[in-house]
């Protein structure tokens, strides 16, 4: 800019030169016309000297004013050309978190199994209980986020404490519990940035122990345990802390449909597992930025 400033002046400069000597140069005209036997002349029919000089003095001041204009015209195009552009920084847009990628970790909860026995025939007395229990797990799965809309898949397993006595006199009984249970369920969400709000359904299963003690006669002990499939539907929210480490809260209800425990011909179980969970996630990758739907 300052170098764009010099030449400017550098070019007024030499235009009032240029005018300084024409300037110069008129009067000295003027000055040899007034010497001149011709300008003293009233009686030719010759324009006299004096007027000429006149006429040139005016052709001179219309030039010399055209000189003046261009070298400030030409000085300020010389200072827009000089001056160097310099590029305006665009605003760098934040990357958008996305919660596309796979992902693992591990989670902690709180478990309420429910069991209700009958037995038609009366040989067990009815009974229904209600098992508290803490339990732990892993889970992985896969995100795949368009626009705000996350769809995924999980899969968990969960250690579970849950196990209860039911007495059915002073030395007999039930003793239920449930060791372990999991899912594999298809997600779906909404994403508000790092907050994703979904809900989740899909299998369920979960192992399920029951058995009839006696503790006078132990030869009259009887125990049955299966694996039951069912189904677990429930819901979450999911927050990222990171780019990587996310953490959620979600409950899942398992339902399972009727058990034959076998100690009787028609004897059947029914249970339902509610769970509460806090979990923590590694997502391995944000991938590029969600997939942006066109219309």
């Amino acid at each position: 800019m300052a170098r764009s400033r010099k030449n400017q002046w550098r070019v007024q400069i030499q235009a009032l030169r240029v005018a300084h000597r024409s300037v110069g140069a008129s009067w000295e005209s003027l000055a040899v016309a007034h010497r001149s036997p011709r300008s003293r002349s009233s009686n030719s029919g010759r324009p006299s000297a004096l007027g000429d000089f006149l006429k040139d003095m005016h052709m001179k001041k219309f030039l010399l004013a055209g000189a003046a204009v261009a070298a400030l015209v030409s000085g300020a195009q010389a200072a827009d050309l000089g001056a160097r552009r310099v590029a305006v920084p665009s605003a760098i847009a934040a990357p958008v978190f996305s919660w596309t990628g796979f992902y693992v970790g591990a989670n902690v909860g709180y478990s309420s199994s429910q069991f209700r026995y009958v037995d038609p025939t009366n040989t067990f007395a009815n009974a229904s209980l209600t098992m508290p229990g803490i339990f732990g797990g892993i889970q992985g799965g896969y995100n795949w986020q368009m626009n705000n809309i996350v769809l995924g898949v999980e899969a968990d397993i969960q250690a579970n404490s849950a196990n209860k006595r039911f007495p059915l006199s002073a030395t007999t009984g039930f003793r239920d519990s449930v060791p372990m249970f999991g899912s594999l369920r298809a997600r779906a969400g909404f994403a508000a940035d790092r907050a994703l709000f979904y809900v989740t359904g899909g299998l369920g299963y979960a192992t399920l122990s029951t058995k009839f003690y006696d503790t006078v006669t132990p030869a009259n002990n009887l125990s049955a345990s299966t694996t039951r499939l069912g189904y677990a539907v429930g819901g979450g929210i999911e927050y990222a802390i990171t780019n990587n480490w996310t953490v959620k809260g979600e409950y899942l209800y398992y339902g399972f449909s009727n058990t034959r425990p076998g100690f009787t011909a028609t004897d059947r179980l029914t249970s339902n597992i509610h769970t509460v969970k806090l979990g923590v996630n590694y997502l391995f990758s944000t991938g590029p930025s969600a997939v942006v739907a066109r219309y």
